[in-house]
């Protein structure tokens, strides 16, 4: 019975790996299908009859900025120092793995300014941030002020408004109609 088990899993594993096989084949054919035109392109520019291409950089100056030999030279992760030029003619694999340094370091470079550019963007919010809150508080004082204002100014009108009814009748007119309450309220006892 375990010797059954193992070998239906040993035909579950190579079924599954002839599936990925399978796939990474399509993926690949799918690839040189989109690429074709890209290949016939190159192949009529390096079978031209008349001027042929040869890619053999015995023509070819290359110059390699400052910035791009100072990050060479100086990288950690072991980028291959090997020459430029072998025999007289290129070698490709050095130019493409400089090629390759020179796109992470302008990668680097546009991370950098991206990050840069966001803290400029937090600094700004930040500061937009004090200043609602120092707005707020300004505008709480004032309405704190005109509440006061308006209490006092109320609070002092009633005050002439008492003073004026005195003068008229003697006493202040809500101590008359409570007074007349209380005799109504007295008679009617």
């Amino acid at each position: 019975a375990c010797r059954m088990k193992q070998n239906d899993q040993n035909k579950n594993n190579t079924t599954e790996r002839i599936q990925k096989v399978r796939s990474m084949w399509t993926l690949t054919v799918e690839m040189l299908t989109s690429l074709k035109k890209e290949k016939e392109v190159v192949d009529s520019v390096l079978e031209d009859y008349v001027n042929p291409c040869i890619l053999d950089g015995t023509d070819v100056v290359l110059s390699v900025p400052g910035l791009l030999t100072y990050r060479v030279e100086s990288n950690i992760h072991g980028f291959c120092t090997a020459n430029l030029y072998e025999d007289g003619k290129l070698n490709f694999l050095t130019i493409i793995q400089l090629l390759n340094e020179a796109l992470m370091t302008l990668r680097d470079e546009h991370c950098s300014c991206e990050l840069k550019e966001l803290h400029r963007i937090e600094d700004v919010v930040t500061s937009y941030k004090n200043a609602l809150q120092v707005l707020n508080t300004k505008s709480l004082r004032r309405k704190q002020q005109h509440c006061e204002l308006k209490c006092q100014s109320i609070s002092r009108k009633q005050k002439i408004w008492e003073l004026k009814w005195k003068t008229f009748l003697g006493q202040c007119p809500f101590n008359l109609i409570f007074k007349d309450d209380l005799v109504s309220s007295v008679l009617f006892i």
